[in-house]
């Protein structure tokens, strides 16, 4: 079996949006060496004409598939080419490039399924623009779950030590209630208890489950789902011997022992998280992507267009979502 120092995984990875800070933080983060060789799969023209706006040096080679992987060099990415549809102005969006953007991310997906790649490292892209081009896109998790064909897929957050898992992600906040049925609620709890133990090497993980309502329901004065729904799913799985404590509150389930006790918290939806991820830790916080049959992180921020080619942006985001991929993939291929 190889040692993890000799392994060297092909990552692809996904600018996004061409108009916001992707193209930006891709060219930035490739400013350092990495045991990796890592794949664009974009624009060859836009990624040396925003290396130039931001002054950094970039070499791109097309990818060559039928040669064994290399560590890349400082300033040095491979490239598999797909060209824009319309001229690309930073921090200027255009709908014109929407299908640009899904078809990066469609090859991208095709060819970690094919094992061409080890894994996916996507950048930001910007919702309302593919919307706008008439098509429907929710987000990576929901595009990625169809792709590769799986009902049901879980967003993690992983910010150093901490894991902040989702029970339900990019819905109306009027729609999450329904969403939440003691099965979808105990497949995610079994998804999540797997991945943790395939991914992260916890054998019995221990979970802690944030409730729906404040204070958790207060004994069904402020809502029953705790009552009715979360509490009776989570006696059945402990009853099969998960580690699970809960349901608590979400204002007291992110606070002192319970961050350090727990190897991971679920939370009920998209917001009763993200505030949190984001203000522990913005520009370092990665997304996983879990339940795929492909190693998928991303950034965890969004086009933040107004930086787009100016040099301000912060690529700690993507080198971290880059490293747990490396050291993730690492991993697998050792196997």
């Amino acid at each position: 079996m190889p040692s993890a120092s000799t392994v060297i995984p092909r990552i692809i990875i996904t600018p996004g949006e061409p108009a916001g800070i992707g193209p930006d933080v891709v060219i930035q983060m490739a400013a350092t060496a990495h045991a990796a060789e890592l794949i664009v799969v974009g624009s060859p023209d836009l990624m040396r004409a925003r290396a130039a706006q931001l002054n950094l040096p970039l070499s791109l080679e097309t990818i060559d598939w039928t040669q064994p992987p290399q560590a890349q060099a400082a300033h040095q990415l491979k490239i598999f080419p797909v060209e824009l549809s319309a001229a690309c102005v930073p921090g200027t969006l255009n709908v014109a490039n929407a299908n640009y953007v899904m078809q990066t991310l469609e090859l991208a997906t095709v060819f970690c399924l094919h094992k061409k790649a080890a894994a996916l490292v996507t950048g930001p892209v910007q919702k309302s623009i593919i919307n706008a081009a008439l098509i429907p896109f929710t987000g990576h998790t929901e595009f990625l779950a169809a792709a590769c064909k799986v009902q049901d897929a879980l967003m993690l957050f992983v910010i150093d030590d901490l894991k902040i898992a989702l029970v339900t992600t990019h819905i109306p906040l009027a729609q999450v209630p329904a969403a939440i049925t003691k099965e979808k609620l105990a497949t995610t709890l079994r998804m999540l208890h797997a991945e943790m133990q395939k991914l992260f090497h916890l054998q019995r993980p221990k979970i802690l489950v944030c409730g729906l309502n404040p204070h958790a329901g207060e004994s069904g004065n402020l809502g029953r789902e705790e009552i009715e729904i979360i509490t009776p799913v989570l006696e059945k799985l402990r009853a099969e011997g998960m580690d699970l404590r809960g349901p608590l509150p979400a204002d007291t389930a992110f606070t002192g022992t319970n961050l350090t006790s727990a190897d991971v918290i679920l939370a009920m939806y998209h917001d009763q998280a993200l505030p949190v991820v984001k203000h522990i830790g913005f520009d370092r916080a990665v997304n996983v992507t879990l339940g795929l049959p492909i190693l998928r992180t991303s950034v965890d921020h969004g086009t933040a267009l107004d930086l787009a080619g100016t040099g301000r942006a912060d690529a700690g985001s993507l080198a971290a979502a880059l490293q747990l991929a490396i050291t993730l993939s690492k991993e697998r291929l050792r196997k």
